[in-house]
């Protein structure tokens, strides 16, 4: 299947900056302005995010509620508000039943979750760099 048009823009679309993806003051805060916190809670969100959405993907829908409602709050701790309101969305929809919106939801909940954990990468990357 050939890529559409609408495909090769969104890869071609530069990724947001750090900034506009993650409340670093928010951040900050909640990890007391300690780098080495800040970089543990964010690695960690990176892979907890991963788990959930695969988990969500193949579970019933009490089931993703559960674990959207853990992204949800996972989301807020580190300032990825996108991601909290994508995941609020999917809780939602799946509390609902609504197998057809959990779908869709779950898709830009990923897409959420995507662009966090490039922000999250390069805001490490940034700290790992001479």
């Amino acid at each position: 299947m050939e890529p559409t048009a609408d495909a090769a823009a969104v890869t071609d679309t530069p990724p947001a900056p750090v900034e506009a993806v993650i409340d670093l003051e928010h951040l900050a805060r909640m990890t007391l302005g300690e780098r080495s916190l800040e970089a543990e809670v964010l690695t960690l969100f990176d892979l907890q995010a991963a788990i959930l959405l695969a988990h969500m993907r193949n579970s019933a829908p009490a089931a993703v509620a559960a674990f959207a409602h853990t992204l949800k709050g996972s989301a807020r701790g580190i300032g990825a508000w996108r991601v909290a309101e994508a995941a609020d969305r999917v809780e939602m929809l799946a509390f609902r039943s609504n197998a057809g919106g959990v779908a869709g939801a779950v898709t830009r909940l990923s897409a959420a979750v995507e662009e966090a954990k490039a922000a999250i990468a390069d805001r490490l990357g940034a700290r790992a760099a001479p």
